[in-house]
C-alpha cells in the first residue's frame, strides 16, 4: 500500500535528482529515502528513477505520479489546517512569499500590521525573485505569495493586485526630458537589478522584449543584485537604470536627488498578484496576511499612480 511517508521521499528525490540531497531536505537517512522509493515502485509495479552515473533521473511513470502525489500531500496538509482553523486563533507560524523587491513595497509596514493585529504569531517572509517563490508554492513550501506577473499559472489561482509603471531614471536631465523609446533603451548604457536571475525576471524579460522588437539586444553594461544600488549607480552618473515607479515613491528622500525619470515608450507596467494553489483552503494565519499584504500593495499602487 502506498503511503504518504513514501511519496514524500518520491517527491523528494524528484526535485533534487539523488537519494542523498532528498534524505538531507527531509533530515533522513539515505538509506531510508532509497528503501522508500523502493517500495513505492514495488508497489506500482513501475520503475520511477533510472540510475545515471551518480544521478536519477525520472521516468514515464514519475513524471504521471508526481501531480497526483503533490495533490495527496497537498489534501492532508489541508485537512490538517481545516481542523485546526476551527479554533479560529492566529498563532503559529506564517510562512509567505515574496519577491524581492516586495521588502520595499511592503517590508517593515507589513510586518507592523500583522504583529499588531495578530500579536501571537511568527512571521516568515520567503523569497528573493518570482520565479523562486513560484517554485516554493508549487511544492507546498507556503500556502500564498505576493508575485510578479506573468507565470506559469497551472494549478494556480491568480488574483491580481496593481500595475506599477516602469520607468527609465538617470542622473542626465537631458536623458530623460521625454519619453525613452525601445531604441534608446537598447543604445542606453545600462545599470540593473536582479543579477543572479537575468532574462527570468519579469521586469528583464519586458525590458528585451520591448528592446528586441527594434532589432536590438539588452546588454546592460552593470549587473548588481539590488535595485538600490543600481540607483546609487545611476546617481554618479556612471549608467541609468530602470525601476518602477512605486518603488521611487517608496524610497522617498532616500533617493539622491540628482535622479530624475521618465515613461518608456512603449509603455511597460510592473503587474503584482496574490497567487496559491488552486482550489486550496488557506489557513486564518494566511488569509489574514493575504488581505493584509493586498491592502499595503494597493495602498502603494494608488500613491505611486497619483504622484
Amino acid at each position: 500500500m502506498t503511503t504518504l511517508h513514501q511519496l514524500r521521499c518520491f517527491l523528494a528525490t524528484l526535485e533534487h535528482g539523488s537519494f542523498t540531497a532528498a534524505a538531507a531536505e527531509l533530515g533522513l537517512a539515505q538509506p531510508s529515502i532509497s528503501e522508500q522509493v523502493r517500495l513505492l515502485e514495488q508497489g506500482l509495479n513501475a520503475p520511477l528513477f533510472d540510475r545515471v552515473g551518480r544521478g536519477l533521473v525520472p521516468t514515464e511513470a514519475a513524471r504521471a505520479l508526481r501531480p497526483h502525489a503533490e495533490r495527496a500531500l497537498t489534501a492532508v496538509t489541508e485537512a490538517g489546517r481545516a481542523v485546526a482553523s476551527v479554533r479560529q486563533v492566529l498563532e503559529g507560524t506564517i510562512r509567505f512569499g515574496v519577491f524581492g523587491t516586495a521588502r520595499l513595497y511592503l517590508g517593515s509596514a507589513l510586518v507592523e500590521d500583522v504583529l499588531r493585529e495578530h500579536p501571537g504569531v511568527r512571521l516568515e517572509l520567503i523569497g528573493q525573485n518570482s520565479t523562486e517563490v513560484l517554485a516554493d508554492l508549487q511544492h507546498g513550501r507556503l500556502e500564498a505569495a505576493v508575485i510578479s506577473l506573468p507565470i506559469a499559472d497551472e494549478g494556480l489561482q491568480v488574483r491580481p493586485l496593481i500595475r506599477d509603471e516602469v520607468v527609465y531614471v538617470s542622473a542626465d536631465p537631458q536623458r530623460v526630458r521625454r519619453a525613452v523609446t525601445a531604441a534608446e533603451l537598447a543604445a542606453a548604457p545600462l545599470v540593473l537589478s536582479e543579477a543572479s536571475w537575468g532574462n527570468e525576471d519579469s521586469t528583464r524579460r519586458q525590458l528585451a522584449r520591448a528592446v528586441q522588437s527594434v532589432g536590438g539586444t539588452l546588454r546592460p553594461r552593470i549587473e548588481v543584485e539590488d535595485i538600490e544600488t543600481a540607483l546609487e549607480v545611476a546617481a554618479l552618473g556612471l549608467a541609468d537604470t530602470v525601476t518602477a515607479r512605486g518603488l521611487l515613491h517608496r524610497l522617498g528622500d532616500r533617493l539622491s536627488p540628482r535622479l530624475r525619470w521618465t515613461s518608456l515608450r512603449p509603455r511597460i507596467f510592473d503587474e503584482f498578484a496574490i497567487v496559491h494553489r488552486q482550489g486550496a483552503v488557506l489557513s486564518p494565519a494566511s488569509q489574514a496576511i493575504v488581505a493584509l499584504a493586498a491592502a499595503r500593495m494597493r495602498a502603494v499602487g494608488a500613491a505611486a499612480a497619483g504622484r
